[in-house]
This record gives structure tokens, sequence and C-alpha cells, in this order.
């Protein structure tokens, strides 16, 4: 089983992309980049698993969007939810600006049988989709009382985020189960530009991971705000001390 973290430039901007395999030991991390197109990274997708690879992928974007206009059942959620996270995600509605992008995007996953996954059985091979917001995630897996503020700001504040990003990645994901270890990422540069591109990578990362938990775990250790119906967005549950222990169902290859 693969798994593909997707963090899609909504307008232009390039994509980050991610893919970990699973294997008997845990996650793999097999390729981490930045694409230029939509129509860059669906050829990513398909050679990093080309019909009938069991994948799942995992999207930050809005990727189902069925209010004309106002907020979509999975935004006010995420508000409610996380907002005293400082994690409240954008709103999306099919007057939107990028709304025909991003639909046109998840069909085109659609097309090469990535089916939309808001219900699942785990550990159950397939080719899925599924949208992912790395914001709550990192709030729910590394314990966080607000969320990391690498997006905005001096460039200074931004990079010192960023390492934290970084740092957390490194300690928490290998404690996790599946256990993700990496043995470096890349490093934080002092530039705007090359710090835009590093953080798109690592938020790939955190939709890959997220895409590898909710395959593994579904609903026992996750949480679906929405449905298919409204758009739904895949949370990881919380985190504490006591949840960093060894597998007890053995890890699948794939």
């Amino acid at each position: 089983m693969r798994f593909l973290g997707i963090d899609l430039g909504w307008h232009t901007g390039p994509t980050g992309v991610c893919c970990l395999q699973l294997t008997a030991n845990g996650l793999s991390l097999m390729a981490l980049d930045r694409l230029a197109t939509h129509g860059d990274v669906l050829a990513w997708v398909m050679a990093q698993a080309p019909a009938p690879v069991p994948a799942m992928v995992a999207v930050d974007a809005p990727t189902i969007i069925p209010n004309p206009t106002g907020m979509r059942q999975p935004d006010r959620l995420a508000h409610q939810y996380f907002g005293k996270y400082h994690a409240g995600c954008y709103p999306a509605n099919q007057a939107s600006a990028f709304a025909p992008r991003l639909l046109a995007f998840s069909q085109a996953l659609a097309d090469q049988g990535f089916t939309h996954a808001p219900t699942l059985e785990p550990q159950q091979p397939g080719r899925y989709q599924i949208e992912f917001f790395p914001h709550p995630a990192m709030v729910h897996l590394f314990g966080l009382a607000r969320i990391i503020k690498y997006k905005k700001g001096p460039i200074a504040q931004r990079r010192q985020e960023l390492e934290r990003l970084r740092s957390l990645i490194l300690h928490h994901l290998p404690r996790h189960t599946p256990p993700l270890a990496v043995e470096d990422l890349p490093p934080i540069p002092q530039q705007g530009p090359a710090l835009k591109a590093v953080e798109d990578q690592l938020d790939s990362m955190l939709c890959a991971y997220g895409a590898a938990h909710w395959w593994y775990w579904a609903h026992q250790r996750n949480q679906v705000l929405g449905s298919l119906e409204t758009g739904y967005i895949v949370v990881p549950a919380p985190y504490d001390v006591r949840d960093y222990q060894p597998a007890t169902v053995p890890l699948g290859g794939g």
C-alpha cells in the first residue's frame, strides 16, 4: 500500500507532493518533491501509484464542494472544533475562483480509480482519495495548544516555526502507529521563496501520513468532519504519551 500526500496549489501556485510506502517495519519515505502544475501532479500520481497499485491520496484542498454559496459543513465543523487552536480552514463554495480547478483535480483522481473514502474499513487494500487538513492534524498528532504558525509573518518567525514543525515530525511520527521514521528532512532555508518550497513539502508529508493513519486505523483513531454529500475532512484523533506504543495489529506490506 502506498500513501500519497498532496499540498495542492489552489490557484496557480506549486504543489508539494510526498509518497510513503507501507512495509513490515512501518512507513518509508519514497518521494518528496514540489511540482509546478496540476498536470504535473497527476502525472506524478500515475508514476507513484499506477493502476491497479493500491494507494490512498490525501489532498490538502476542498475536493467536494456541493454548496453554491456560503461555507461547507466540514469548514463550519473545523471552525467549531478547531477554532480555539487557530486551525479553522478557508471556506469553499462553488462561486470560489478556485473551485473549478480543485473539483477537476479530484475528478481526475477518480478517473484513475481513486474513490472518495469518508468511511472506511481499516487496512483494506484499494485506491482511495480523501480531503485532509494538516493544521488540525498537527494539533492532535503533536499534542499542541495552538497551530504552528509558519504560514504568515516575518521571514525569521516563519523560519523558526518551520524548524519547529520539522523537529516535531522527526520526534513524533516515529512513535505513532503506523510509524514513520525518516533519517532527515530538507533543511529550513533562509529566504522566502525557498522557505515556501520546504513548507509545501512538509505539508505534503503530513498529508501522506494522514492517509496512512486513516487507512490503518479508520474510525478507531480518526475523526471525519462532514460526509460524502457535504464534503468532509479527515482528522487524526488526539494522541497523548500513552498512545506511543508498538502496533497491536501487524503492519502489512504493500
